[in-house]
């Protein structure tokens, strides 16, 4: 009893639920608690994202991929200088539960790689979206975002996609 009502507290207190929407209640939804999902990013259906910052792209997968993943231990990405296809494998990501290729959602040169997940993989579960890059792509067809998802197509695809499994 004590629990649930330290529970009940405390989601009050992080306005997760109110009276007339008690904790775990429709609309609740998993996939938005518990995955983030940003503006001015583009997704793909393979849960990669990409964010074009002037001339450069930075790739990397998703905080729902991750979640899917669970720990990751190890990441497999392009040397600098080579290019990338969009939706061609340029890596992979090795968790405790499966090995996933990633592929690019955009093609381009491969300006600048992550060498920090060598050392740490773990950045891609604990920060997907800053410290967990992959790869900087100079784009070779910048209209290739238009066919990418905006952040609320990705969340409906994501929760469709859960629905189904």
């Amino acid at each position: 009893m004590a629990l649930r009502m330290w529970a009940s507290s405390t989601a009050n207190a992080l306005r997760l639920s109110s009276p007339s929407r008690p904790l775990l209640s429709p609309p609740f939804s998993l996939s938005r608690c518990f995955s983030a999902v940003l503006d001015g990013l583009k997704y793909a259906s393979s849960h990669e994202w990409v964010k074009l910052e002037g001339p450069v792209a930075t790739v990397g997968i998703t905080d729902h991929a991750q979640g899917h993943l669970g720990e990751v231990v190890f990441v497999e990405v392009p040397e600098a200088g080579g290019s990338v296809a969009q939706g061609r494998s340029f890596g992979a990501v090795e968790s405790v539960k499966a090995t996933s290729d990633v592929n690019s959602p955009i093609s381009g040169e491969v300006v600048e790689v992550n060498t920090k997940l060598t050392e740490a993989p773990g950045l891609i579960n604990s920060s997907p979206y800053e410290d967990g890059w992959m790869i900087k792509v100079k784009p070779s067809k910048p209209s290739e975002l238009d066919s990418l998802m905006g952040p609320k197509e990705y969340i409906k695809f994501c929760e469709e996609e859960d629905a189904a499994h």
